[in-house]
Formats: structure tokens, sequence, C-alpha cells
């Protein structure tokens, strides 16, 4: 779609919303910001622009006059698309755009996208990694934290562009098309916003949407809903194992990560996990995934094996934070949903009190609960789901709870709690919201917090 001089609606006002109004006005159209809160600030909303241009800024109401002369809408990531507006600008005939689609449609290059439950944030980070080792001109973009809108006017026809995306990114795709696409892994999560686990699925899946033969998607074998989704696929399949020996595909043999292209093809030894500065399956997967799509990106395994040795734990994911009075201190506060959180307690080679709880979007809280299987020695809860979770560990036989108001209590009973040799982790199988703004700005505050003590 040519953009110039089109009145383009920015359907809200956080970063992906600024960042999609600077591209906009960059390209020549019109962008109109609106804001759903009656009381936010717009002088605020307008310091936020780069300053280049004077948006119409609306918030609450949005007036039927402006409705009707809109060519274009884009959504930002957190605005669900059946929101009663939503759908009227939709039966309005209005073409409906998230920020990814906004970016892909005015940026240039290959794209290798990655989408999963979790670990895409690793995945990612490590992936663009190994392309910028490799000499390519790379852009790491998406819900990995830079609005990939702020980089698009950057790239160039030999640019590669790895970004992250979001089950709420890829709701709003029209011809998003990655050359390698990834999905890490499916269970549930966002069920507040999807509803159903068939439609997260469904959701997951687009990803792969308008990939064509010659492309890849790389893909978990030991998930059924991927292992079968895997056959019927345009792009060319791209299969990786941590439990058993694929025909053709990457795997995890003893502590060696294996890749055979093809089945009638010679292995192709990847690196020992001994040599990795990752630690646990989860992240023996995550290096997996990000080989598989650079190899399949035409980056050469001698390449890939120096960048995977030299890469270091993401911020927020298991991040060592420090060590106090002989108990270990890690951030896990990425672990926003049970799945998540469950790996986190894995990774964990000592008794472990851990901070749980957070925003309620839906999750089941069982088989977290139960992966404390005897290393977890105390569970310390805060959030509007402190209550849910206190109920279902008393229910499921883990008593040693306590309720906390606040991260800043948490710490301090963590903190008077442990005993040399434990470990205390903050991994709360819950969203920030409510309490902060996001993961960061949280496991930030865990972190500022230990330092006190």
């Amino acid at each position: 779609m040519e953009l110039t001089g089109k009145r383009v609606l920015v359907f809200g006002s956080g970063k992906s919303g600024i960042g999609a109004a600077d591209l906009l006005a960059a390209v020549g159209a019109v962008p109109v910001i609106y804001d759903g809160k009656a009381d936010v600030d717009k002088d605020e909303i307008l310091h936020k622009t780069d300053g280049t241009y004077t948006p119409e800024i609306y918030a609450g109401e949005l007036p039927q006059q402006v409705r009707e002369n809109l060519d274009l809408v884009v959504l930002s990531p957190g605005v669900p698309t059946d929101l009663p507006l939503v759908k009227s600008l939709y039966r309005q005939g209005l073409t409906v755009w998230g920020e990814v689609e906004l970016a892909y449609q005015t940026g240039k290059g290959e794209v290798l996208a990655i989408t999963g439950t979790n670990g895409k944030t690793t995945t990612t980070a490590l992936l663009g990694k190994i392309m910028k080792d490799a000499g390519r001109d790379t852009f790491v973009v998406g819900n990995i934290g830079t609005p990939y809108t702020s980089r698009a006017l950057e790239m160039k026809e030999d640019s590669v562009t790895v970004a992250e995306i979001s089950s709420f990114q890829l709701e709003t795709i029209q011809d998003f098309a990655p050359k390698v696409s990834a999905i890490l892994n499916i269970t549930e999560d966002h069920l507040n916003r999807h509803h159903t686990m068939e439609e997260y699925i469904r959701v997951k899946e687009l990803i792969t949407k308008n990939q064509k033969a010659g492309d890849f998607c790389v893909l978990n074998y030991e998930d059924e809903v991927l292992r079968k989704f895997g056959e019927d696929l345009i792009p060319e399949a791209v299969y990786f194992s941590s439990r058993r020996r694929l025909e053709k595909g990457l795997y995890l043999e003893g502590d060696q990560i294996l890749l055979k292209p093809a089945a009638d093809a010679e292995e192709i030894p990847v690196v020992n996990t001994k040599d990795l500065k990752i630690l646990g399956q989860h992240n023996y997967e995550n290096v997996m995934a990000a080989v598989g799509m650079a190899y399949y990106a035409g980056v050469p395994m001698e390449s890939i094996r120096e960048s995977v040795c030299s890469f270091t734990a993401v911020a927020h994911r298991i991040e060592y934070v420090t060590e106090k009075n002989g108990v270990v201190y890690y951030n896990d506060s990425k672990g926003t949903n049970p799945d998540a959180a469950i790996r986190g307690i894995r990774a964990m080679n000592r008794p472990t009190l851990l901070i749980g709880g957070g925003y309620d979007k839906g999750s089941c809280y069982d088989e977290w609960i139960r992966s404390f299987d005897g290393k977890v020695r105390c569970l310390v809860l805060i959030g509007a789901t402190r209550y849910d979770i206190q109920k279902a560990a008393e229910r499921l036989g883990f008593h040693d709870v306590i309720l906390c108001e606040d991260l800043t209590e948490a710490v301090q009973v963590c903190a008077q709690k442990a005993q040399p040799g434990d470990a205390v982790l903050l991994s709360p199988a819950c969203a920030s919201w409510g309490q902060f703004d996001n993961y960061e700005q949280r496991g930030d505050k865990f972190k500022e917090l230990v330092f006190r003590l």
C-alpha cells in the first residue's frame, strides 16, 4: 500500500504506537494517534514522538468524523482485535495492520522471525549475534524490546532482520513473510486474550502464513502440535529435538548438538553443551533453533559455532544477580507463564526460595507447583494471583507458602529465611502488569532490591 498522504489511525500510545506514528510521518502519511484511556496526558504523548510532526491525538472517545476519514489502522500489540471499536473499524472496511506489518511493508532485506510461548528472547538474541558475527547488516527487533518500526527505514536490500514476534503481533499480519521462521514451543499462555488454546495455536502458526517453497520453518519435534503442523507446510520443516536422534534436523545426543541436513547426509557436529555459557535443556533447545535458522539462512557452521560458544544469557532470563551471605540470587522475571517458570526451577541446582505471582492471565499453576519436586523450599507470593496460587499449592500438598504485599517485602522475607547454600529465584509464572509496566521493570526492581540487602 502506498502510504504517502494516507490518514492512518495509530491505536495505542505506548512504545510500539509512537514508533509506528514516527515511521508513518517519515514516509509521508498522516498519523492520528488514539488511546482508549480518557485520562491519558496528550502533551505527554506528543513529547514521546520524534518531534518532526504534530499528530492529531484523541483519547477516550474517537469522534465519528475522524473514523470516517481514515485510510488505514495500525494496532499496537496490546490492543485486542475483538474490542468493539476495533470490530467497528473492520466493519467499516478499513485495512487493519499491526506494528509488525507496517514495519515489514516499509523495511527491506531478509527477515528471520521467531515465535513460541517460551525461549523467544534468548533465541532471538543468539540468532542476532550469529548474524552480526557473520558480518551481516543485522537488526534485532520486535518483542525483544526494540520496536520493528523504529529501525525499518534504516534497512537495506542486503540487511537481515531478526524479529521476535508475539502472538499479539501475529494477529495483525497481512503480507509479512520471513525467509526462515521458527515456532519454538506452544504451551498455555495469554488465554485472557485468545480465549482458547485452539485460537492461540492458530495465531502462533500464522508466522508461516506467507512463506513459500524454498523458505524454511524450524519446529520443536517434541511439541506434538508442532510436529503435526510441520507435516503439511509449504516452507521446508526443519525439526530439532532435545530427546531423540532425528533422521533429519538438529538433535542433542549426550553432550553434543548435531545437525543432519538430510536423511542421507553426514552428521555435522555443532557444539558440545559443556562449551556453552548458558545452561539447561530449554537453552539447548534455543541453541538448536537459532543454529538451524542461521544455517538455513546461509551462515557457515564454523562461524555459527564461534558465536554460540561466546553467547551469554539475556537479562531477566535465569540471570545471575549476585551472592549475599552465601545465598545466590537469580532474576527470571521473564518467566511470565507457568511453563517458562518451570524451566527456571529446573535450572536451579540448590534449595530454592521462589518468588511468584503477579497479573492473572487465566493460567493453571498445577504443573508449575508439581515441578517444585523437593527443590523449592519456600514459595513467596505477590500480586493478584497470590491467593489462587496458594490454594493450588495447598491442594497439591505444598504448604510452605508466604503471602507478601509487594516485591520489596518478598525480597526481605527471602533474605531473612534463606540459608547459606540456598538460591532465591524470582520466576513469577505470571505477567507483571498491575504492579509493574513490564517484566523488565519488575526484574530491574528485583536486582535493585537484592543489591540493597
